[in-house]
């Protein structure tokens, strides 16, 4: 007789930064066919209406939250796929970019089941570009650093020392916590002045934010009481803030996306 046993599959979706319509149309294929979804705290949950026939299991981690460890996580994810067959793990933003992405895949991989990556809309690119600030503009920035706030060791990063240097955005993910020792390596560096954008929860309804410079953005932020998830952009790039409340209009307004609490303080250059 004929073996039809379905062989254990993991993909990896890339959920996007937040807002549900910036899922990818691949992302919402493998959804459709999924029997098993394993998904993050940034997850839209709203994003799960994709997979009608799949069980759902929320293995979030987030600072003092954790539902899960990353061992546990992948040892999940081996008895899902070899229970369910077609599993997908989803990931906010890009499962490539800082969001463990390869481990789980080798780790899956070592025993044997087959793995695919489905790429998602970065945050740190897309949360940016939501409130009108390029990571990149012609005689302004020609590059940018994207750059974790906390290592694995749960430091800051030493590449901010390096990036403060250069005349690169700079976005920082996961770096609420430590915005006070990123402030201080700029100040180090004669960069007082160097605008600052911080936007939490980006794409979404709840946005807030928060645009200044090295000197003024740490008061602002107590005053506005933001906190992560977050993105921190640094740069001359942000001097486009002017325009932001345009922006919204233009772009948001009309699809009841409305942004509160903005925060938008004159920059001198």
């Amino acid at each position: 007789m004929k073996n039809t046993k379905i062989q254990p599959k993991v993909t990896l979706v890339g959920a996007g930064p937040g807002d549900p319509d910036l899922l990818t149309l691949k992302a919402v294929k493998a959804l459709k066919k999924a029997k098993a979804v394993l998904y993050d705290a940034l997850v839209n949950e709203e994003i799960l209406e994709h997979a009608p026939n799949a069980v759902k299991l929320y293995i979030g981690k987030r600072k003092g939250n954790h539902s899960h460890t990353q061992d546990q996580i992948n040892d999940l994810l081996v008895e899902y796929a070899q229970k369910y067959g077609k599993v997908v793990r989803l990931k906010g933003g890009d499962p490539f970019v800082f969001g463990r992405g390869k481990e789980e895949t080798d780790y899956l991989e070592g025993f044997g089941i087959k793995t695919a990556i489905i790429p998602g809309i970065t945050s740190a690119i897309a949360v940016p570009a939501s409130v009108g600030i390029p990571v990149t503009q012609r005689t302004m920035s020609e590059s940018f650093w994207v750059i974790t706030g906390t290592t694995s060791a749960r430091t800051l990063s030493n590449d901010i020392k390096l990036a403060a240097q250069s005349t690169a955005t700079v976005v920082i993910l996961m770096g609420m916590s430590k915005l006070s020792e990123i402030v201080s390596i700029y100040k180090d560096n004669n960069r007082h002045t160097m605008p600052v954008g911080i936007i939490q929860n980006g794409t979404k309804k709840e946005a807030q934010q928060a645009i200044g410079t090295i000197e003024t953005i740490e008061a602002m932020v107590e005053a506005k009481k933001l906190s992560s998830p977050a993105i921190i952009i640094i740069g001359d790039v942000v001097h486009g803030h002017k325009s932001l409340l345009t922006y919204f209009n233009e772009q948001f307004m009309e699809d009841d996306f409305i942004y509160q609490n903005l925060d938008i303080e004159p920059i001198i250059s």
